[in-house]
This record gives structure tokens, sequence and C-alpha cells, in this order.
């Protein structure tokens, strides 16, 4: 597992969270809010946003945007402000100039990253399944 992204404390609390079983009668309150919070996380930018941070701590906006690759400013602004909305990420402007401003995941976001850690265990477990699966399919179509 020494590939992985996460520390040991952060994949053993994953694989407890993967382990345990949903409530059958859970709260509508909560069903929402994961409905709307996998919308919003499970595309692509946040989700990588949410891994660099993790990986680097503390990073200012330039230093994420090179960090994250291929985004655009616009976009990267966007996912920040959802995710700092979320209360995922806080934000940190310093009165210099030229001006400064430094992003950190707050314990909320460090948590739903941990979280998902998960697919990251199911991914390298599953990497040469997946890619059989593929190459069977792809085959198929020729």
């Amino acid at each position: 597992m020494s590939g992985l992204p996460f520390d040991e404390t952060t994949i053993s609390k994953a694989r407890r969270i993967a382990q345990s079983a949903p409530q059958a009668d859970s709260d509508p309150k909560v069903e929402a809010l994961v409905n709307d919070l996998i919308g919003r996380v499970a595309d692509k930018w946040t989700m990588i946003v949410l891994e660099v941070l993790t990986e680097h701590g503390e990073l200012r906006f330039t230093q994420l945007s090179r960090h994250v690759g291929a985004i655009s400013q616009k976009m990267l602004t966007q996912t920040l402000r959802q995710m700092e909305r979320d209360g995922m990420v806080t934000r940190t402007v310093h009165a210099v100039v030229p001006p400064r401003v430094d992003y950190r995941l707050t314990d909320l976001g460090a948590s739903l990253s941990a979280a998902f850690c998960g697919v990251w265990i199911w991914a390298e477990a599953n990497l040469g399944r997946v890619e059989a699966a593929r190459e069977a399919f792809d085959q198929a179509l020729r």
C-alpha cells in the first residue's frame, strides 16, 4: 500500500468505514447531504484539490494550480470557493503586494479526504481486473 498518498492511520480508518454497514433507516437530511456532496466532490477537480492539499498541506493559489495541473484559473477559483462554502478548505488572504492567498484543508476536508482513501484502496486492489474487463470489452467491439 506504500503507493497510496495516505498514511497508515488514514488507510485503517477508511477500511473501518468501508466495512461498516450503512443504516437501513437513514435520516433524509443525511441522505440529501450525501447526494449533494457526492455530486460536488465526485467532480474531477474537487477530488484532485483534496488530494493535493492532503499531500502538501497549506499552499498558495499559484502553487496549488501548478500541483493540480491542467485546470483553468477560473475553474480552480470556482472549485475552491465551493469547497470553502462546504467547510472543506480555509482561505487566508495576506495583505501584501502582490496579494497572497493560501488554502488549507479543514478538519472536515481532511476527514472527507480520508473517506475517499477507500477509493484508492479499491483501485489498487482491483486495477488488474478493471484493465482486463476494459480490454475484453474493447476486443468485443472490434
